[in-house]
């Protein structure tokens, strides 16, 4: 799935029953972060941190969807583990996961090749996240190798940068940016429009080009 395309709606058992996905998303985000298979350590360690996390993506109007490619009767007995494992889950585990053996729609992702699907070493690149917008668009992509477990904070300030950006639509957040520190003007914005914008004010900052492409504030 490329950025900005289209999440095609598809129907698929759960843990937390059946869904149609443009029904269930409704007006929130969505990440969606899938498995190669169930009963994996690292995969384990990032269902449990999210299931933690769930009060901060339900603040941010995200929705939690995990998928991986074993059987739904598989994916209950592996819940169970990662509750015993995340001792501070609090309650029922808090989102669904979907179950995909045929990994057909793993495939109508983009996460692997149709003519790839059954072979177990390449099924184990089934490592995605996306994080969805409420008009179904793909906004983020990342893919991970199994070795590395997925930074939680990360995926909330990625969401915390793409509805700030969405919101004022005349910002970009800056490296290692979080929420409340400076955010970059556009260079499409003229300096007499980010007067306008920024009443409090705004940085610029010189660079030995001599091009006016840096402009920074806080006050948004």
């Amino acid at each position: 799935m490329r950025l900005g395309q289209t999440v095609p709606n598809f129907k698929a058992a759960t843990t937390k029953g059946p869904i149609n996905f443009h029904e269930w998303q409704g007006n929130s985000w969505v990440v969606l972060f899938s498995h190669p298979s169930d009963f994996t350590p690292v995969c384990t360690t990032e269902l449990g941190r999210i299931a933690v996390h769930q009060p901060e993506f339900a603040k941010r109007n995200a929705k939690c969807l995990a998928h991986s490619v074993d059987e739904l009767n598989s994916h209950v007995d592996w819940v169970n583990d990662i509750k015993s494992y995340c001792l501070d889950i609090p309650g029922e585990f808090p989102y669904p996961i979907i179950a995909d053996p045929t990994r057909d729609l793993a495939v109508s992702l983009g996460m692997l090749d149709e003519d790839q699907k059954k072979d177990p070493e390449v099924g184990k690149t089934i490592r995605a996240l996306f994080i969805i917008s409420p008009d179904h668009r793909v906004r983020l992509s990342m893919f991970y190798p199994m070795s590395t477990g997925r930074n939680v904070d990360e995926i909330l300030r990625v969401i915390d940068s793409l509805q700030l950006t969405d919101r004022l639509q005349v910002v970009a957040t800056p490296a290692n940016w979080t929420p409340g520190t400076k955010v970059m003007i556009l260079p499409t914005v003229t300096d007499e429009e980010a007067h306008k914008l920024f009443p409090k004010g705004f940085d610029k900052v010189s660079m030995p080009s001599g091009v006016n492409y840096v402009r920074t504030t806080e006050n948004y």
